[in-house]
């Protein structure tokens, strides 16, 4: 099973390459495999389509979500279990290489919109910034929540490889995302 797992995301990571490289219409089936240097057939017993890969993508990343989704309910609405929850999602982003996943969608972004599982990405997203606001939170404490959600996310794309290592991005993004969401005046306001 373990060389079933190794396969699939093998083949994950070099189709979201060329997607990246080549953009999701012009690359082909038969460009992965060659890249890969597997078969066709090879390919087609773990994928039928392009579409077939980039819901695995999107499935993969929407189960990581909702398992921190899941974690994240039993935090406590305190300053500390708002840092938990960022750093936590952050150490997942960071883990995942999500940002390929990310930079793939910025350049492609139509290879998506007809895939349910972007709209429940969305709505975990929505979730864990509830979870990150308390339920009587105002329009600026849910807006502080959400961008020190996306600070994590935008780390990837304000600094394209300018010489800086993905630590040094996701050190900088935590930073930014804690202060946002640990934010004296915000948390005054939610503890």
């Amino acid at each position: 099973m373990r060389e079933h797992t190794d396969t699939r995301q093998r083949i994950q990571e070099v189709a979201l390459e060329l997607f990246t490289e080549q953009g999701y219409e012009a690359t082909s089936l038969r460009e992965i495999s060659e890249r890969l240097g597997v078969t066709k057939a090879a390919l087609y017993y773990h994928f039928k389509t392009k579409d077939d890969i980039v819901a695995s993508l999107m499935e993969d990343r929407v189960s990581e979500m909702e398992q921190l989704l899941e974690w994240a309910r039993g935090q406590p609405h305190s300053q500390a279990g708002r840092a938990a929850i960022i750093e936590r999602y952050a150490d997942q982003l960071h883990a995942s290489q999500h940002h390929k996943i990310m930079n793939f969608l910025q350049r492609n972004q139509t290879a998506l919109r007809k895939h349910s599982k972007s709209e429940r990405a969305r709505e975990v997203l929505v979730e864990i910034t509830d979870l990150l606001s308390p339920p009587d939170a105002d329009l600026t404490a849910r807006l502080r929540a959400a961008m020190g959600l996306f600070s994590l996310h935008a780390v990837w794309f304000l600094t394209p490889d300018e010489g800086i290592t993905d630590d040094d991005r996701r050190l900088a993004a935590l930073k930014v995302a804690l202060e946002l969401v640990n934010d004296a005046r915000y948390a005054a306001t939610t503890d």
